[in-house]
């Protein structure tokens, strides 16, 4: 698998953010980090991975807008513990707290909870769009440091 992967680079990479935006427990800053060190283009990395795990959590935000309990927990595996965590943080922030929709565990109950609540779509993918690209901009530019400073 890790082959593959790292075979079909930027390919791999969007596939891997979109998946592990979906409640599934994968992580995908791994292989962005790998494959930076690799030597691909880390704008079109950042691209790759920032896209698809905005379209993971817009998957989410539908399935919590138009989904029922059995997508929540059965296909998302949210737990009732997870989304009431959620909504706690989400009612205390409000909409400002889909900003930190990267944070692991938190943040795909957090995606689910915009579209449970019924959020404006556009202010929803602003605020994850803008945590999403943090996450992974940070990611790069701290890849691309070390390796900097391994080199030296």
């Amino acid at each position: 698998m890790h082959e593959w992967l790292m075979e079909y680079g930027y390919f791999s990479m969007f596939l891997l953010a979109f998946l592990a935006s979906t409640a599934l427990p994968l992580a995908s800053e791994w292989l962005l980090v790998a494959l930076v060190l690799k030597g691909l283009n880390p704008v079109i990395l950042l691209f790759c991975a920032v896209s698809g795990n905005f379209l993971g959590a817009c998957t989410t935000y539908a399935i919590g807008y138009y989904g029922s309990d059995f997508a929540i927990k059965k296909v998302l595996k949210i737990s009732d513990e997870g989304r009431a965590k959620a909504e706690r943080i989400y009612n205390k922030y409000g909409s400002v707290s889909l900003l930190f929709s990267w944070i692991p565990v938190v943040g795909d109950p957090l995606c689910l909870v915009g579209g449970l609540l019924k959020m404006n779509f556009a202010k929803y993918a602003v605020l994850v769009f803008i945590g999403k690209l943090a996450r992974y901009a940070a990611t790069v530019w701290l890849a691309l440091k070390g390796a900097e400073a391994f080199i030296q």
